[in-house]
């Protein structure tokens, strides 16, 4: 299967689901991307021109089609689905249950959701052997890795056929063989924030300190080698005898920190609200935002 010959259904235009469009698009698939939400349709083709034009990539707006709901997406022709909706696991149910309907019955159906295990997802479905959790990170287009997360009942060949789709359009594929909560990468990324969230909670140091602690320190190093690389390089002795005093002094609370959650019930959310960990303007955003993607894209061009 060649990727020009191929088409893929994203079900949701939100940020993630443009920008996994934007993904399979610059890797030669046709897009049909469906959008029941008025207000979402009116603005996705203008975001996806936006972002094709930084690429330099006008040439293939053409191969995105934009549908408002499942029955207008020619199915006999489709090769994959990814799922995109919100992360609400009965809104995930619910859609999945209507795939088993649409679907052609040997394409793999994925799902983006960032922590619903996918067997939560096709409980009780006869789609639950092609079924699959697809976890990009933001930005999509981006960020080369990609979590393919298997159910007890997922077929492991509709697994690597996934694999080897993600490896063509450039991506660095992971196998979660298990489909616990969180998966792999945000289970320890959230490790890291329930700590630095305790750090600042308790005044042991200012949000803008802890962050650069993590990008000028280990963060740095985790460019050119993962945490287990890494601490084979360093030594697990010294690992082993560090972590004997530092364990027993982290924070392993069992629900998110009351610092946390009066930022959100404030409806300090962070930029979107202006106010997060840091307060924002529009200017500011913009700048930051810009310098964001703009070091990805330099990371990006280094760990090729």
């Amino acid at each position: 299967m060649s990727c020009g010959e191929s088409s893929v259904v994203i079900v949701g235009g939100g940020t993630m689901g443009g920008d996994i469009a934007l993904l399979f698009a610059l890797g030669g698939w046709n897009i049909y991307i469906v959008e029941p939400v008025l207000e979402q349709r009116k603005t996705l083709p203008t975001r996806i021109r936006h972002k094709l034009q930084e690429l330099c990539a006008e040439d293939v707006l053409d191969r995105f089609m934009l549908k408002q709901s499942l029955e207008d997406v020619p199915w006999d022709g489709i090769d994959i689905v990814v799922e995109c909706v919100i992360e609400d696991l009965p809104v995930k149910q619910k859609l999945f249950n209507k795939l088993v309907t649409y679907s052609p019955a040997n394409i793999p159906l994925t799902s983006n959701s960032s922590g619903f295990p996918i067997s939560w997802i096709g409980e009780g479905l006869v789609t639950q052997q092609r079924m699959l959790g697809l976890h990009f990170f933001m930005p999509a287009h981006i960020i080369p890795l990609v979590e393919i997360v298997s159910s007890a009942e997922t077929d492991p060949s509709i697994t690597q056929h996934v694999t080897e789709i993600m490896k063509l359009l450039g991506k660095r594929p992971v196998h979660v063989k298990r489909d616990i909560p969180g998966f792999l990468a945000n289970r320890l990324q959230h490790a890291l924030i329930r700590e630095a969230i305790s750090l600042v909670e308790k005044g042991i140091a200012t949000p803008e300190d802890i962050d650069t602690a993590v990008q000028y320190g280990f963060g740095f190093r985790y460019a050119a080698a993962g945490p287990l690389l890494q601490k084979d390089l360093s030594g697990l002795d010294i690992l082993c005898t560090v972590a004997t005093s530092i364990y027993p002094d982290l924070c392993n609370d069992k629900v998110p920190s009351a610092y946390l959650t009066d930022k959100v019930a404030s409806g300090h959310t962070g930029m979107k609200s202006m106010k997060g960990f840091y307060d924002w303007d529009r200017k500011r955003i913009s700048s930051e935002s810009a310098r964001y993607e703009e070091t990805l894209k330099e990371v990006l061009d280094i760990l090729k």
